[in-house]
């Protein structure tokens, strides 16, 4: 069984399968878009580490894994490296761009392309596979298998402190109001004046006559013009003038199971959420429904739980809410896991969309990551969820890099450049070159893959004895095929 931080618990899952196909949220194919599903009542972030590092994605406490070889819009894991990352010029215009709207009050018009940062949770699944916990599934069940956890743990232990003073020491949860450095001179005030070729020349020919005579240079070097490269914390972290227009505030609150935080600004969250999917997904005003936001981005399978080798936050699902002015504006909802922060959905004010939120709160989120991997040095990746290369609006998310794509059927990580090439001639593609490489932690035997079955926890092989001679044998071993041998043997497979 999976045990962190001294405490036993398990993963519980019902298996749905993936024959049938529906709507595709990108190509629009009525029948096109085909995955593999499975409800989750309970979850441990280990499990759901080893999922998602074979293709698998959770929507509320839904988990499912695109069919790759036979879905419209093939769906590939993207991670991206966070300690290596370098923003580009297209990054590092986006801050710039928030800054300057931060100290001036000036917002742009239109929207950058491929700005959305949606990780198609909504495109998850079919809608009728969201099913209700059964009866032999509460809490009861979860007590007989043995999970003896704590429920939730005091707010101060589990959610960061908000206060502006608070949150200086992250760069990813910093208030953007500093003051800034007094302006230099010159047509950029951050460069020094320039010189005149004339004099650079006299000074040459002076400094080679001297060195001549006296056989050493006996003038100072002309001072190197190379300039640093802002890191992506100096540029998150820009500072503003005293009389800044704006004032941003970015907040990380616990949503499952949720703190005192989160409940206190779930209506102004959930209104957000609203205004969004009617302005950019055309939803009408009756939805969505506040129960159908808590299901989709508040609802986890995912445990809290705790590590003396982890973040002090904690492990598990939280919303990183983004404050302007004392108003939410955008709500990023993450993931903190064992090797990496990631990324399930963002949504924002639609007031807002000019200033990429999409982008800018991939930046935080990536600052996010390297500021818990000083706390945690195995934390050290951000999933952005899929990245569709057929899809074109889906492709920026190739842009944070270095980074790399999982193999569909070696379940390597493979950079990206070396994959997109192979994406360009077909839409999907093995990117393990090796023929020799297979999936090192396939099936191997099926009877070990763990069940519950009335309240008890047995193998395979032991339940279909008491079911004598069970018919959903195919059906368990393609779920064991697809979570792996190592996730069948820990994740117990609910049977009724």
């Amino acid at each position: 069984m999976v045990k962190m931080a001294g405490d036993s618990s398990y993963t519980i899952v019902e298996y749905f399968g993936g024959d049938d196909g529906y709507r595709c949220g990108y190509c629009k194919n009525d029948k096109g878009n085909f995955s593999h599903g499975m409800w989750s009542h309970t979850m441990t972030v280990q499990d759901y580490q080893d999922l998602i590092d074979r293709g698998w994605r959770r929507s509320g406490k839904y988990v499912y894994k695109p069919t790759l070889k036979k879905t419209c819009c093939p769906q590939y894991a993207i991670r991206c490296h966070a300690l290596k990352f370098q923003p580009s010029k297209s990054h590092k215009k986006v801050l710039k761009k928030m800054n300057k709207f931060l100290s001036k009050g000036e917002l742009p018009e239109g929207q950058e392309p491929g700005d959305l940062m949606d990780s198609a949770c909504e495109d998850a699944g079919p809608r009728g596979s969201t099913k209700a916990c059964p009866s032999e599934l509460k809490c009861a069940a979860v007590t007989d298998v043995g999970q003896d956890k704590a429920q939730s743990l005091s707010v101060a232990e589990v959610s960061p402190p908000t206060s502006p003073l608070a949150c200086q020491k992250d760069p990813a949860c910093v208030p953007s109001d500093r003051k800034a450095p007094k302006a230099g001179s010159g047509a950029d005030p951050s460069q020094p004046p320039c010189r005149k070729a004339k004099d650079l020349r006299k000074e040459r020919r002076l400094q080679k006559e001297q060195t001549r005579q006296h056989g050493v240079s006996l003038t100072k070097p002309a001072p190197s013009l190379a300039i640093q490269p802002k890191s992506l914390e100096d540029l998150v972290s820009e500072l503003l003038p005293d009389d800044a227009t704006h004032r941003l505030e970015v907040r990380l609150v616990r949503s499952s199971p949720p703190s005192t935080q989160f409940k206190a600004s779930f209506s102004a969250s959930y209104q957000v959420y609203k205004r969004y999917q009617m302005a950019i997904h055309k939803d009408p005003p009756d939805k969505p429904s506040e129960s159908q936001f808590q299901r989709f981005l508040c609802d986890s399978p995912l445990e809290a739980e705790f590590s003396p080798d982890g973040p002090e936050v904690g492990y598990g699902s939280f919303h990183q809410q983004y404050w302007l002015d004392g108003k939410i504006v955008a709500v990023g909802v993450i993931d903190i896991l064992p090797t990496c922060v990631s990324s399930v959905y963002l949504y924002y004010h639609p007031d807002f969309a000019a200033l990429s939120l999409g982008s800018y709160s991939a930046l935080r989120e990536i600052a996010f990551t390297r500021q818990l991997q000083k706390q945690s040095p195995k934390l050290s990746f951000y999933y952005l969820g899929f990245y569709i290369h057929s899809c074109p609006k889906m492709r920026y998310k190739g842009q944070y890099r270095p980074s790399d794509l999982l193999c569909p059927e070696t379940y390597a990580w493979v950079p990206i450049e070396r994959c997109t090439a192979l994406l360009d001639d077909s839409r999907y593609a093995r990117f393990n070159q090796d023929p020799d490489a297979g999936d090192s932690r396939a099936l191997k035997d099926v009877g070990r893959a763990l069940v519950l079955h009335r309240r008890a926890v047995m193998p395979y092989v032991t339940y279909s004895r008491k079911r004598k001679g069970a018919s959903d044998e195919r059906e368990v071993q393609q779920y064991a095929s697809l979570v792996g041998q190592q996730c069948a043997e820990r994740i117990l497979l609910y049977r009724s």
